[in-house]
């Protein structure tokens, strides 16, 4: 961590510049939860289907199948933004995932409604590293973590808007949350008058090697890139499974798992308002091992929760961990990528999270078979739990983030 990045000076910002922060907001809130919108609506629609085969796996993939195609599609919308620009791949990905979204409201197949999930996934990837690398090109430094604990907390702003909006239209119908992803449309105007497309470095800059990555960047991404995914993994067993797991503890409504989700996406937007304060305090490994072990701990809750305060206990603390690490994960990105290879590495980074959502109800569903929801909690929290620990050592043994 380089401390003359952190000045504190105030800077005063232009109505364009204003204007321009509050568009990428307003769209960051779209992104990350985009799949979880419909998580309350799982069990309506597993009954709905409930004549094809697998479809308690087939159900919960309705949620996660959108990661598989952000995951696939980020890397090429990366060089895109690269080559041609950020602006053109982000319109078109807005208009996409409004369509995309909304496709749930009037197919009546489950392998429909897994295509429009899939075309969904497309649009959010171009819309995650198009912004990504937006914020790498406009923001530097302090402001740049300012701005991403900022974009953070928006994304639990619509995490909680969305997920317990989610829950309340559930119980009027299966296909009500899909009616949100219609938002979308409405930011396409102030997309396209507010944003600006930066200049992009040219390729002799390039040869000069002030553009490459070097071999322990390149480590240190991967090392980024598999965390990414290790955290999304866990975190997902949330969305994908606990609507089940409530069910399982006599709690079946939709309105419950939904209002639970949101709690924990409201204290993540406490939590990433106080990133910027947190990454100068503990450095980049410091603010790793605070997310890791409040993941860890609030999987450890949840698997011992007997009723529904515990289980919105278990998810307020759920709450502190993506507050804080998402937004660390962005900035440590942005912080290694060469200006030329911004879109690149953005698509990585989001490629890595999607992927761990994608795999999460793969990889946990054996889990719970084995040993149930609470153990199945219980395992992965321990696990996370020991990353958490490893992070804080690391930062220890280092003497800096």
């Amino acid at each position: 961590m380089r401390p003359e990045l952190y000045a504190t000076a105030a800077v005063a910002r232009s109505p364009a510049e204003t204007r321009r922060n509050a568009t990428l907001l307003f769209i960051s809130t779209l992104t990350i939860m985009s799949g979880a919108t419909i998580s309350a609506s799982l069990p309506g629609i597993a009954a709905r289907f409930a004549e094809v085969e697998n479809v308690a796996l087939l159900s919960r993939l309705v949620l996660t199948l959108p990661a598989v195609f952000i995951a696939l599609f980020s890397p090429a919308a990366g060089f895109l933004v690269d080559r041609f620009g950020r602006k053109p791949l982000l319109l078109a990905s807005l208009g996409l995932f409004a369509v995309a979204g909304a496709s749930g409201l009037f197919l009546d197949t489950l392998p429909g409604l897994l295509v429009g999930r899939a075309v969904l996934g497309i649009a959010v990837g171009g819309i995650m590293t198009a912004t990504t690398a937006l914020v790498g090109d406009l923001f530097q430094g302090a402001a740049r973590d300012r701005y991403m604990g900022l974009q953070q907390a928006f994304v639990g702003i619509g995490g909680t808007i969305f997920l317990t909006g989610g829950g309340f239209l559930a119980e009027m119908h299966w296909r009500g949350p899909f009616l949100i992803y219609t938002v979308a449309i409405l930011l396409v105007p102030a997309a396209l008058a507010f944003l600006p497309e930066p200049q992009r470095a040219r390729p002799a800059r390039s040869a000069t090697g002030e553009d490459r990555l070097d071999g322990r960047s390149t480590a240190l991404l991967a090392l980024l890139f598999l965390a990414a995914a290790v955290n999304m993994i866990a975190f997902y067993m949330i969305p994908t499974q606990l609507p089940f797991y409530l069910a399982a503890l006599g709690l079946p409504a939709p309105s419950l798992a939904g209002a639970a989700i949101g709690a924990g996406q409201l204290v993540g937007v406490v939590s990433a308002l106080a990133f910027a304060p947190f990454r100068r305090l503990l450095g980049i490994m410091g603010v790793f091992g605070l997310g890791f072990v409040s993941a860890g701990l609030s999987f450890l809750l949840l698997a011992m929760a007997e009723s529904y305060a515990g289980v919105l206990v278990a998810m307020a603390v759920s709450g502190i961990c993506m507050g804080t690490i998402m937004p660390n994960f962005a900035a440590a990105a942005m912080l290694l990528a060469p200006p030329a290879l911004r879109g690149r590495i953005s698509g990585l980074l989001v490629s890595s999270i999607f992927a761990g959502q994608f795999l999460s109800p793969i990889l946990s569903q054996p889990l719970i078979s084995a040993s149930g929801y609470g153990g199945a909690y219980a395992t992965m929290g321990a696990g996370v739990l020991v990353l958490g620990v490893a992070a804080f050592a690391i930062r220890v043994a280092a003497g800096d983030g």
